[in-house]
């Protein structure tokens, strides 16, 4: 998969640097897939999971670190592209205000 917007990782890490580890891991998996779908994805990182967000689209968040950072992304599997949309602290993400966001 291309993933678009590695940088907003990368700048995510400077600030929370315990997230670097998991967050290159991910990368790393991510750019190997050939996601299809989203069990594809499951596959490769069991914990996703799908949301709806206000504009309708659906989402796919990742657990990062243990669980300490949810990342947010937009699978287009069809064209094998993910854009990385949010990198949220885990209190940050229970807020739900990031899906009026998007």
């Amino acid at each position: 998969m291309r993933i678009i917007k590695c940088s907003t990782l990368r700048r995510f890490w400077q600030v929370h640097q315990e997230s670097e580890a998991s967050l290159r891991t991910w990368i790393g998996q991510t750019k190997a897939a050939q996601w299809m779908s989203f069990p594809d994805v499951r596959r490769t990182f069991p914990s996703a999971d799908i949301a709806k967000v206000a504009s309708g689209r659906t989402i796919v968040v990742f657990n990062i670190a243990h669980n300490r950072y949810r990342l947010i992304a937009s699978v287009h599997y069809n064209r094998g592209i993910v854009f990385t949309l949010r990198i949220l602290t885990h209190k940050e993400y229970d807020r739900d205000s990031w899906k009026d966001m998007l």
